[in-house]
């Protein structure tokens, strides 16, 4: 611990936001399990004229600072959409958020997370919920399981020291959050594969792939059904149009058309599953940016043929709403699951896959992922203090 008075302070210019960006980087520089972001991406999350998400919401940045060197941040943020969802599903008035928390003590941490409050208390919120940095769409949760191996694309990573730290200053469990790790070269238990091919009997189900060459149409068509999927769970704020192109553009050259099916019943899209190579697989090697070199390395392993990896990652899938709870649910997602598996297999060379993130308290979906052979691997947890 470095001796001196500790200082908190609103992040404001390019210095200081270089400085929060790059604090991850020494703290987690000999963690073999950290898989450094790219930087370019980060800036463009945190700067309200490029993410969307600002459009409804509010954020202000923190950076802790002793002797000079930064030794912690965090972000407080509010999200109107989030005000406007039923207290029963977790948000609603009052409801404010913090994340992007990083500390290099209890002590730091806890000076941080009183600052977080602090700002919300000012702007009327009445809890905290958090991490969530800065939506559920981003990278929501803290890391309390599963810190002896690296996460996959799209999924966060912190010190295991946190969870005692952040639970010690009165942050109670609010929801986890699962990921499951399965096996995919060797196929699928007996009862799932029964129930594909039931599916693949009837004549009302359509498994199809996405079409690339409309992929902004194939994306609002996808999110549109995530937004009604979702729309009952713990956490759901709606995606906005800006958000969904905003989405698109950002998912779209890591997506494969064999890897992202939609179903449809009666010509009728009802369902849809998204599934990306784990990109953290390259990125490991990059150091957190794409130059001078590192971009054309990226580049080739996209788009020359099909990229091979060992992990595949399901980041998003849903039934729509009125299917819920029926067996068609069940036999759709298997359906999804089994197509793309195969094509994940035989194209792209992948051997494991990465399910989730799945509510602990989604029980249809956890039984999904357990139905398929997978195992919870990582264990994301979200917070609740009230103000």
């Amino acid at each position: 611990m470095q001796a001196g008075e500790l200082r908190i302070t609103p992040v404001n210019g390019k210095k200081a936001l270089a400085e929060f960006v790059d604090l991850p980087f020494r703290l987690y520089a000999n963690d073999p399990n950290w898989v450094p972001p790219l930087k370019d991406e980060v800036y463009g999350l945190l700067t309200p004229a490029k993410n969307p998400w600002f459009e409804h919401a509010e954020a202000q940045l923190f950076l802790a600072r002793r002797a000079g060197q930064v030794v912690g941040r965090i972000s407080a943020h509010i999200d109107h959409l989030a005000l406007k969802q039923p207290v029963e599903q977790g948000m609603g008035p009052g409801t404010g958020f913090w994340g992007f928390y990083e500390a290099e003590s209890a002590e730091i941490g806890n000076a941080l997370l009183a600052e977080a409050e602090k700002w919300l208390r000012a702007k009327g919120m009445t809890k905290m919920l958090g991490p969530v940095s800065f939506a559920m769409w981003d990278e929501p949760g803290l890391l309390i399981e599963g810190h002896d191996h690296p996460p996959t694309v799209m999924m966060g990573f912190n010190s295991a020291a946190y969870q005692g730290w952040i639970e010690a200053a009165g942050h109670r469990k609010v929801e986890d959050l699962y990921t499951y790790a399965l096996p995919i070269n060797q196929g699928f238990p007996e009862l799932t594969n029964r129930i594909v091919a039931m599916g693949e009997k009837s004549g009302k189900i359509k498994i199809r792939r996405v079409n690339k060459a409309r992929f902004d149409e194939e994306a609002a068509l996808i999110l549109s059904i995530l937004n009604d999927a979702w729309s009952d769970n713990w956490g759901f704020v709606p995606f906005t149009p800006a958000e969904v192109a905003y989405a698109g553009k950002k998912l779209k050259p890591i997506v494969f058309e064999d890897l992202i099916r939609v179903a449809e019943m009666d010509g009728e899209p009802v369902a849809f599953m998204m599934t990306v190579p784990d990109l953290n697989e390259q990125l490991v090697k990059y150091g957190g940016s794409l130059w001078p070199f590192n971009w054309a390395k990226l580049l080739w392993w996209l788009n020359v043929g099909k990229p091979q990896v060992t992990t595949m990652r399901v980041p998003l899938m849903g039934v729509v709403k009125k299917l819920q709870g029926t067996r068609t649910a069940s036999q759709l997602a298997f359906m999804l699951i089994e197509y793309i598996r195969r094509d994940a297999v035989s194209k792209f060379g992948a051997t494991r896959g990465d399910f989730g993130w799945v509510l602990s308290s989604n029980g249809p979906m956890v039984s999904v992922g357990e139905a398929v052979g997978g195992k919870v691997n990582k264990v994301y947890r979200i917070y609740e203090k009230a103000l």
